[in-house]
């Protein structure tokens, strides 16, 4: 017992880590009227502080190298988790608050199986395209209503498209990656793809490395999601999953978008709104709902989350 409680606390320190990166994605890229670091930034230099973390850690394991079959899978996982995701995710966030984010990126868990279903050939029961369709209904409804809140008319913002570019990028990079974790462990899976990406990531943060002065906060932004969103929260996460149970601990996942939307207060001063909480709260409950009629998948990454 104490054991599986100790994993419990484990995927939530996990699912905590994670819930941050929306935060402090917005605290490393700034806002539009106020920018700071560029988002091809953050996306190189998270991927590079990740990829050289896991080249120590694949060194000191003596980790085999991965073989040509495991390679296309990683290759994917990369271009959406380490690329994809991060890149679109910090355009979005400079055009809207990490809990505006938090909740159309809430809808990672079902994006992510019906993905699986498509790449894997399974055929997913009615009920949870039906929660599916009605996850995403909700998430237009609260993108529009946002939008007229803001004097933008009735419509949809450039920021949401990139937000369900970004959810799509990762859910596509989680289902490849789920394909050789259980050969490669699910540890290794996110230490190759990062080790993967150093050929793209170290030249593209040295081109990409900011000509202006920036807030030291946004480098403190940058730090976290390379050393905690990108790598570390993954090692607390699967041991969790390892040592709690892969079904009990990944329900901790719910918590998610609002430890995202709680986190914005102290980090960025974003206020506590009724209509973004009321609206997370009803897309995470298509998502356990939606998640019951969905067919168990091997998991990459978060089974269904950051976002890294």
């Amino acid at each position: 017992m104490h054991h599986e409680t100790l994993g419990m606390w484990l995927g939530v320190l996990g699912v905590a880590i994670f819930a941050v990166t929306l935060p402090m994605t917005r605290l490393a890229t700034g806002t539009f009227e106020a920018p700071q670091l560029s988002p091809w930034f953050v996306t190189f230099g998270r991927a590079a502080l990740a990829g050289g973390l896991s080249l120590i850690f694949l060194m000191v394991t003596r980790s085999a190298l991965p073989t040509p079959a495991q390679r296309k899978p990683l290759a994917m996982a990369l271009l959406g988790n380490a690329i994809g995701y991060p890149l679109l995710l910090g355009f979005a966030l400079r055009q809207v608050t990490s809990g505006h984010a938090a909740v159309i990126t809430a809808l990672l868990p079902l994006t992510t199986a019906a993905i699986a279903a498509w790449v894997l050939h399974q055929r997913a029961k009615l009920g949870f395209w039906v929660f599916a369709a009605l996850g995403s209904a909700l998430v237009v409804v609260y993108s529009l209503l946002r939008a007229y809140q803001q004097g933008h008319g009735f419509g949809l913002e450039w920021a949401d498209l990139l937000l369900v570019g970004a959810v799509f990028a990762a859910s596509v990079g989680y289902v490849y990656g789920a394909q050789v974790t259980q050969a490669l462990g699910a540890e290794r899976v996110i230490c190759w793809v990062c080790v993967m990406a150093l050929p793209l990531s170290l030249p593209g943060a040295l081109l990409t490395w900011p000509d202006h002065s920036v807030n030291t906060s946004a480098w403190l932004g940058l730090l976290y999601v390379g050393v905690f969103s990108m790598w570390a929260g993954f090692f607390a996460w699967y041991r969790g999953m390892a040592m709690g149970g892969a079904l009990r601990v990944s329900q901790t996942q719910l918590l998610q978008p609002f430890l995202s939307i709680l986190a914005a207060v102290p980090l960025l001063g974003e206020p506590l709104e009724v209509v973004t909480l009321g609206f997370a709260l009803a897309v995470i409950v298509t998502v356990f709902l939606g998640k019951r009629f969905s067919r168990p998948a091997p998991v990459f990454l978060l089974d269904s989350k950051e976002p890294v």
